[in-house]
């Protein structure tokens, strides 16, 4: 008897079956959330996307750069850029700050171009989602800036971008606020590895800078993204660093070391001088449009004209610097170069942020330092020739130590000046110097610049979760309404609301708490007021307990992901 072969099952139906096993698969994914495993691999393809991102942004500005300054080498377009027609060099950063400001007047609400700490805003405020339309456009804006001679650097777009990337896959999975904050800091630490080539300052860059914690549930996908994204990096550019030191660096050690302690104040007091020029410039610009009536689209193209009339004379304020920033670590300037380098630096970012243009502050900080430790190693080794070591040195520290104050962030700055240089041998004089810089500017800015421009925008982060959980309540979804359970005395009420107590429904418990701790009473009645201001109409009553249970309930979860 011939066994008659078993008819297989149709194509289609396979792919339905299949279609089915996925559907099934997808909806336990978005309703229940990703198991470790899933998250681990979300986490790498994640790495992988940042990783392609950031490094097509790199070179789409070197394109752009190529194009616009007929360059053939966009590493030494300072350079280059002397050897152009005065008209030329100026016509350039205009251009990019009129199309700047175009591109920001009609795609953002209020004209302002999206950077890092919206990105530490929405890690703590909007569980860990950014804006998607305001976004993108920040996106070509800081493209548009850093290839037409805007003098900041590309760490704020790249974390930008990996911010956008993670928020749409947050939003497709529907994930909770712990799940897209640890996601960001995935997308962040692979873009960050990826843009510098550096993996461990990526990963501790995204925990210390934008989670601002360390908690060990975030640590292993963040550091699997961090990989994927020094992966895409090196099969890019090559496993190459991305400055070159002269050689090894020695430090006599007992004898130097105090010396490393001064630059660090030094350092300390020059990223305070410089975040506070940036804030002043910005203060400034804000009022000379408002008393000359100028439209949002023409300041980035005023910045862009300021900027461009200094290049004319000083082509090293250029994009991020790093052709300058090598020159400082070899020694290769003098020192009135040096000093007066820096200074107009400081000068040319103070103008492109406060034009509203687009870039990071990380690259100039680089800069800066390394130009402030150059004159500071030029002038102790000058004074001390017999006790010192290398000069150069001193522009390394430096670096590390101007950077670390502007970010506020000691540890991860420290690990990527050693990545970007590939010198671990200097360790101990760039954490000395580092410590001390950020020792003093955390006394005179709040933590951080990033956290600076945020208290000005009256975002208050830097006092930690105990600050920033009360202004995310809102007083109408804590209240008690008129038929809850438990609900407030109406006739009481309404005398209270005559004698001016009571709450709007809109306003959040940073307002409440002190107007109950003012009045001592129990609870206030919550209004709503209309636009013709008449009299305010009863919603309901917030009760002092419950505010305090809203907000102790918000601290323990708080308190559960930064240490679990």
């Amino acid at each position: 008897m011939i066994d008659t072969p078993r008819p297989t099952r149709p194509l289609t139906r396979q792919m339905r079956e299949m279609g089915e096993v996925f559907s099934q698969g997808w909806d336990l994914l978005r309703h229940k959330g990703p198991s470790q495993a899933q998250f681990w691999f979300i986490a790498l393809l994640i790495g992988v996307a940042a990783g392609f991102a950031a490094v097509v942004f790199r070179l789409a500005i070197n394109w752009l750069q190529t194009l616009l300054y007929r360059t053939p080498d966009v590493n030494t377009l300072h350079s280059f850029a002397e050897t152009l027609p005065w008209y030329w060099v100026m016509l350039i950063p205009m251009a990019g700050g009129v199309t700047v400001g175009l591109i920001l007047h009609y795609a953002t609400p209020d004209g302002r171009v999206r950077a890092v700490a919206d990105v530490i805003e929405g890690a703590a405020l909007n569980d860990g989602r950014v804006e998607k339309k305001a976004g993108i456009a920040s996106t070509f804006a800081h493209w548009i800036t850093l290839s037409t001679g805007g003098s900041t650097g590309r760490e704020g777009p790249v974390v930008l971008m990996a911010a956008m990337m993670s928020s749409w896959i947050s939003n497709l999975i529907r994930a909770d606020g712990i799940t897209g904050r640890d996601l960001l800091g995935c997308a962040v630490a692979a873009a960050v590895s990826a843009s510098f080539n550096a993996p461990i300052a990526g990963a501790l860059f995204a925990l210390e800078v934008i989670l601002r914690h360390f908690a060990l549930h975030a640590f292993a996908p963040i550091v699997i993204a961090s990989a994927a994204g020094t992966v895409i990096n090196r099969l890019a550019f090559g496993d190459v660093t991305e400055f070159v030191l002269p050689g090894t660096s020695t430090l006599e050690f007992y004898l130097e070391l105090p010396a490393f302690l001064l630059l660090g104040l030094v350092c300390g007091a020059v990223a305070v001088l410089m975040i506070r020029a940036i804030f002043w410039a910005d203060d400034f610009e804000s009022r000379l449009q408002a008393r000359l009536k100028l439209p949002r689209w023409a300041r980035p193209a005023v910045a862009g004209a300021v900027l461009g009339a200094l290049a004319i004379f000083y082509p090293h304020i250029i994009g991020v610097g790093y052709e300058t920033t090598s020159l400082a670590l070899t020694g290769s300037l003098l020192l009135h170069e040096a000093i007066i380098f820096a200074i107009l630096k400081v000068i040319a970012v103070a103008v492109t942020m406060a034009g509203r243009m687009g870039g990071g502050i990380f690259s100039p900080s680089l800069m800066i330092g390394a130009l402030t430790g150059l004159s500071f190693g030029l002038i102790a080794t000058g004074l001390f020739p017999e006790q010192s070591g290398a000069f150069t040195l001193y522009a390394l520290a430096g670096m590390g130590a101007v950077a670390a104050a502007v970010l506020g962030a000691p540890i991860s700055t420290t690990l990527i000046v050693f990545e970007l240089t590939g010198d671990w041998q200097t360790g101990l004089a760039v954490m000395v110097s580092v410590s001390m810089s950020t020792a003093l500017a955390s006394r005179f800015v709040d933590r951080s610049f990033f956290l600076s421009q945020l208290e000005r925008r009256n975002v208050h982060l830097a006092a930690g979760p105990q600050a920033y959980l009360l202004a995310m309540f809102r007083v109408q979804g804590v209240m008690r309404g008129p038929t809850d359970d438990g609900a407030a005395d109406e006739a009481t009420c309404l005398q209270m609301i005559e004698q001016g107590l009571y709450l709007q429904a809109n306003a959040t418990l940073e307002t409440a708490l002190p107007r109950f701790d003012k009045s001592g009473v129990a609870f206030l009645p919550v209004v709503t007021m209309d636009e013709k201001e008449n009299a305010p109409r009863l919603q309901g009553a917030l009760f002092h307990v419950d505010a305090l249970k809203a907000y102790n309930r918000a601290l323990a979860a708080t308190a559960e992901e930064e240490h679990s």
